[in-house]
């Protein structure tokens, strides 16, 4: 008789902040970044959770009922009856670039962090957290909750989002440094390394400066990806630079382009062991496919 053996666990990785809908022009798409960058790992078949809060009310309802048909698991999302599900107003360019007006004082400002989550942060292989969901000091403190429970290897991962007025830089120097992998586009590079504008040609000075000054109390240098719309994105890790130019493609909108390539990157860097420059552009092939889809979760099927 032969002998069957378990399947080997998915790797876990948590995606903590806001869970929101996307108000879009043709419609109400599942959004926030937290939760797009674990819709695409799970589709890369990781063991995604999203620490996140919801409404309970139709939104919030609707909201879970998608995440559970998607085959992720719901028990590290938190419901409030006193606060809404939240949602986000976007405007699209001619060119597809989208704009943001989120509503305030929603459930996903006021994170719980329940056993479920606690267990999982424990086993989990890193922890992806952003800037935006920390406009709300209550929410700082969650977060800290979480990274005190993760492995001392995991890796953790902070994805920068200076979406205005939520673009508090003092907050987003002090979170860096207790950062793995640090994420952000090349504006937000300007202004966080220069305190100046977006400079094609800069990248990578601009993420050296920012690695020195996040690694200047840390035994270990920080990796930067440095995001550039159309024109690519940049890594800087283990003190190397790597550039993938972009292709062109027909943009439908941008919407969670940087949250596909994000998870991208994390699976082809942490799971598939792929060199530095492989996952740059495995990230930067799925982040170029995402934009031709309208909404920030597309079927991989469409692929």
């Amino acid at each position: 008789m032969n002998a069957t053996h378990p399947a080997t666990p998915r790797p876990t990785l948590l995606c903590f902040g806001e869970l929101l809908w996307d108000f879009l022009p043709d419609g109400l798409f599942p959004g926030g970044a937290p939760f797009n960058v674990a819709y695409h790992l799970h589709q890369h078949g990781l063991d995604a959770r999203i620490v996140t809060a919801v409404g309970r009310d139709i939104l919030g309802e609707e909201f879970l009922r998608r995440i559970r048909a998607w085959g992720l698991p719901t028990d590290t999302i938190t419901e409030h009856a006193e606060f809404p599900t939240g949602y986000g107003r976007i405007e699209l360019s001619p060119t597809g670039e989208a704009s943001y007006r989120f509503a305030n004082n929603t459930a996903w400002d006021h994170i719980h962090v329940n056993e479920a989550a606690l267990r999982a942060a424990a086993a989990a292989r890193g922890l992806v957290f952003g800037s935006l969901a920390l406009r709300s000091p209550a929410n700082r403190s969650t977060l800290d909750q979480v990274l005190a429970a993760l492995p001392a290897d995991a890796w953790r991962i902070f994805d920068v989002n200076l979406r205005p007025p939520h673009d508090d830089l003092p907050l987003v120097n002090s979170l860096a440094p207790q950062a793995t992998l640090i994420k952000l586009n090349a504006a937000e590079a300007g202004r966080l390394a220069r305190g100046g504008p977006e400079s094609p040609g800069h990248e990578e000075a601009d993420a050296r400066a920012l690695a020195a000054r996040w690694s200047a109390n840390s035994a270990t240098e920080k990796t930067i990806c440095l995001t550039c719309a159309e024109r690519g994105a940049g890594l800087l890790h283990n003190g190397h630079w790597h550039f993938e130019a972009g292709r062109p493609v027909e943009v439908a909108d941008t919407v969670g382009a940087g949250d596909s390539f994000l998870a991208a990157l994390l699976t082809a860097l942490l799971i598939e062991g792929k060199s530095p420059a492989a996952a740059l552009a495995a990230a930067a092939r799925i982040g170029e496919w995402v934009a031709t889809q309208r909404g920030a979760t597309p079927r991989y099927a469409a692929r």
